[in-house]
């Protein structure tokens, strides 16, 4: 595959975090990151029983937006613009009024597209794959209001992929009434996550047998690396290709999940942002593990941004 060298920028717009990447990707597809954004703004915080993106969350949105276009345009060079492509995820897709969102976003500047959950996972999987040409890998990128699993060949898209409308946020909504969790809730939310999936991994247990790597991207795959190892200040180069144990989540399951919202948001490497959120996403990511009978995962940096810069360098 041959690339357009340029530089991009890539905003990633999920139901909890807002993301964004400035690369140059070189005629072979090698991105070399110039700055990459994120902030927590729980567009999706209340879809799941509403229907619709609340106005406030629509507004932090819009405030990180601004921020972040004025960190893509610095890096501009000469007079053409930065070619930058923007998706929306879950929480846009599940609401009534995901038009009204992509108006706001079109008036602050920025052309937005919400995507299908099967192109979020070929998007998540060819990001992730980048880090890992040559392997046959399972990809579980878990966002707020979905998780997608995508299998094949890293460095293209997948062979197969699901998305499914199983989320942190989702999850947490739906299931999670006390603070901390109740045994019951756990166990009520994990048994929802395995009915919603275990058909899947059923349907191609086979090709799934073959698998060389689960390669987790996303949010709740690296908290568990951060916390585990105590960063009071994220280090993505620690956190790129760290390996995680299924133990290390069940650990990490009962350690968050046995302490209030408070005491969790103080929790050292754990972003306060992603507190409320963080127990069904080792919930759900557990599950995944077990379902796939894999006793390891592999943390990816590269994700569904990577994904995005190379397929708008792939088409320009």
């Amino acid at each position: 595959m041959k690339y357009q060298p340029g530089r991009y920028a890539a905003i990633d717009i999920g139901t909890v975090t807002c993301r964004m990447l400035v690369a140059d990707v070189d005629a072979a597809g090698t991105l070399t990151e110039l700055a990459k954004e994120y902030t927590i703004c729980n567009l999706g915080e209340g879809v799941d029983a509403t229907g619709r993106l609340r106005p406030d969350a629509i507004e932090r949105v819009l405030s990180a937006i601004d921020r972040y276009l004025v960190v893509r345009d610095s890096y501009q060079e000469g007079e053409e613009p930065l070619t930058t492509i923007a998706l929306a995820t879950s929480a846009a897709r599940d609401a009534e009024n995901g038009a009204d969102f992509i108006e706001a976003l079109a008036a602050h500047g920025l052309p937005l597209t919400i995507i299908p959950g099967s192109r979020e996972a070929g998007l998540s999987f060819l990001g992730a794959g980048s880090a890992f040409t040559g392997e046959t890998i399972l990809m579980v990128d878990i966002g707020g209001g979905s998780t997608e699993v995508a299998w094949g060949p890293a460095g293209g898209l997948p062979v197969f992929s699901r998305s499914f409308d199983v989320g942190c946020r989702r999850m947490t909504e739906r299931f999670f009434l006390s603070d901390p969790p109740r045994p019951e809730e756990m166990e009520a939310a994990r048994d929802w996550a395995r009915t919603m999936m275990e058909p899947f991994f059923t349907e191609h247990q086979e090709q799934l047998a073959m698998t060389e790597r689960l390669v987790a991207v996303a949010g709740t795959a690296t908290t568990v690396v951060s916390v585990r190892e105590a960063m009071e200040r994220y280090d993505s180069a620690l956190v790129h290709k760290a390996t995680v144990l299924r133990q290390d989540v069940a650990d990490l399951e009962q350690q968050l999940g046995s302490l209030p919202l408070e005491q969790r948001r103080a929790v050292v490497g754990l972003d306060p942002g992603r507190a409320p959120v963080i127990v069904a996403g080792m919930v759900i990511l557990g599950v995944v593990m077990d379902l796939a009978a894999q006793e390891t995962f592999t943390v990816s940096e590269a994700d569904i941004l990577d994904g995005m810069t190379l397929t708008a360098a792939e088409h320009s």
